[in-house]
């Protein structure tokens, strides 16, 4: 008889300590008080009871909003900080990791939004665009400098509604074992993504014409018409689940256990050392990476999950689809890697007339400067 396993469904609930209420509610609520305190202590010599309670009233009522309001799952005050940082943040980011160059004449006069007024030339200030992902490596672990590293793995499904209630007893009682095995940070990402279906099209015309009856051209036909009826009315998806399995790094060095204390450093050599370490500590974090995908996969291969580890390529597509999730270009391997060099030709200029200054002109570098508007390698 096996016994039911409990998961948690509010594992990232904040801890109360007061009244129901937790500690940042607490703050925010003992903080109102105390300027509503302190201004009634100035002003009660000047402003009778009354009229201090209307005028108090507004700003009570706006703190006890954000410390008790939520929408769609997150605490008002969360998301008044993120619209101001939101605001204040820059509106130009691009990928330059060797630094933001100034935006030449002609490409800041056009790089302004349509929504956007019009502002004098030279006022637009990019910021440099930092990922958490800095780099893949040929085996598919992303590279997340102080944060340590990670790998993604696609699991495939199990259609749960379908299964009996012991199979189902089953399958949450294998997945609660993972769960339960987990001694370090693992997210799942449940992501829709648009679905190309030209290639399954392609494949259907091409292959009816070889089979061996002609029903059976009939019906593939048939079925590719279907298919390029669904993508030219429907817009496509399709659901892919991914596990995504963190390892921070563990630059500390080994004990000496002959002198009972931690290994020093020597000072000469001293960054070549620390090169060492920091090339030892990643080595071991991919070691240990691939032992967790490898426990993952063991442990829900029996309810029939397959856990496959991406590479390199099918990564680095998952990060610019996680960077673009609105695109109309599906993501692939075949996308430019992070150091790679793209190169275009300069765009040719039509609205040239005869009263164009050569400041309103591109230069002859054009093309240099057009590297300038994010024109690095995809991530």
């Amino acid at each position: 008889m096996s016994t039911p396993v409990h998961i948690p469904a509010d594992v990232d609930r904040e801890d109360t300590i007061l009244a129901g209420l937790t500690a940042r509610q607490v703050l925010l609520l003992s903080g109102a008080a105390t300027i509503l305190y302190a201004l009634y202590t100035a002003t009660r010599t000047l402003l009778p009871v009354g009229a201090f309670l209307v005028a108090a009233l507004p700003l009570a009522g706006v703190a006890v909003l954000l410390a008790l309001g939520r929408r769609d799952g997150l605490p008002l005050d969360r998301l008044l900080l993120a619209a101001l940082r939101q605001r204040l943040s820059p509106r130009y980011r691009i990928a330059a990791p060797e630094g933001v160059q100034p935006a030449p004449a002609w490409l800041a006069a056009r790089a302004h939004p349509a929504d956007e007024p019009a502002q004098p030339t030279g006022q637009i200030s990019p910021a440099p665009l930092r990922l958490p992902a800095q780099s893949v490596t040929e085996a598919g672990v992303i590279d997340l400098g102080r944060d340590g590293m990670a790998v993604v793995a696609v699991c495939s499904t199990v259609n749960f509604a379908l299964r009996t209630p012991a199979e189902q007893e089953s399958l949450t009682a294998a997945f609660g074992r993972y769960l339960h095995s987990l001694t370090a940070p693992v997210q799942i990402v449940v992501r829709a993504e648009r679905l190309d279906v030209s290639a399954q099209i392609a494949e259907l015309r091409s292959d009816a014409p070889h089979l061996p009856h002609p029903a059976l051209e009939h019906a593939a036909l048939e079925h590719a018409d279907y298919l390029e009826q669904l993508r030219e009315t429907s817009n496509l998806l399709r659901r892919q689940v991914l596990l995504v399995i963190r390892e921070p790094l563990r630059t500390t060095g080994p004990a000496d256990l002959s002198f009972g204390g931690p290994r020093r450093t020597p000072r000469r050599g001293g960054r070549n050392r620390q090169a060492e370490v920091g090339n030892a500590a990643r080595r071991a974090g991919e070691a240990r990476l691939a032992r967790r995908v490898e426990e993952a996969s063991e442990l829900l291969g029996p309810v029939g999950i397959t856990v496959t580890p991406l590479d390199a390529g099918q990564a680095t597509a998952v990060l610019a689809a996680a960077c673009n999730p609105d695109s109309l270009i599906p993501p692939s391997s075949d996308m430019a890697g992070a150091h790679d060099v793209i190169t275009t030709t300069a765009p040719a200029y039509e609205e040239e007339t005869e009263q164009d200054t050569p400041e309103d002109q591109p230069p002859e570098g054009a093309l240099h400067d057009a590297a300038w508007n994010g024109g690095g390698g995809a991530l």
